[in-house]
């Protein structure tokens, strides 16, 4: 059974990570669910504090992450059409043409967005620049935390 508990929480790390550059996957969730799958085997090896810690830390970046995205955006002028071009450019170009789509495809979405909201060129490109910034910025702290959850997953289950 530990063999198993151990394999279901290696599978939730991995979603996690994935989803943490991802925006349509809620990564750090999943992270943390693989932590707790952890805690299940024989030896728990995390105590109460730590996992409370870390629920809180992955409720205030799901919730931070919403607010950073739309800030970074908002701040350089990026309309709603420049932040779902953003967030579109981004899947797509993560399946289209990875790894460099994940960079270019936001860019792309947010730029494009913006001109259909009827937008001049250089207001669009600025724009599209807010978005990415915001939702890299976001990208990178989701990253940052599912690599620790999966750092601490490693030591302990090993």
């Amino acid at each position: 059974m530990e063999t198993i508990l151990i394999i279901l929480g290696i599978l939730l790390m991995i979603t996690g990570l994935i989803g943490a550059f991802l925006p349509i996957l809620p990564g750090l969730p999943f992270s943390y669910v693989g932590l707790l799958v952890l805690q299940l085997t024989e030896n728990p090896p995390f105590s109460l504090r730590f996992l409370i810690v870390w629920a809180v830390i992955v409720v205030m970046i799901q919730f931070l992450e919403q607010i950073a995205s739309v800030a970074g955006a908002k701040k350089m002028g990026a309309s709603s059409y420049g932040i779902w071009g953003s967030i579109i450019g981004a899947i797509a170009g993560f399946f289209i043409f990875p790894p460099l789509g994940i960079v270019f495809g936001p860019i792309i979405g947010a730029y494009v967005g913006e001109l259909i909201n009827k937008k001049t060129t250089q207001e669009a490109l600025r724009s599209a620049m807010g978005a990415v910034l915001g939702f890299f910025v976001s990208t990178f702290i989701k990253v940052v935390a599912a690599l620790v959850m999966t750092y601490h997953f490693i030591v302990n289950a090993f």
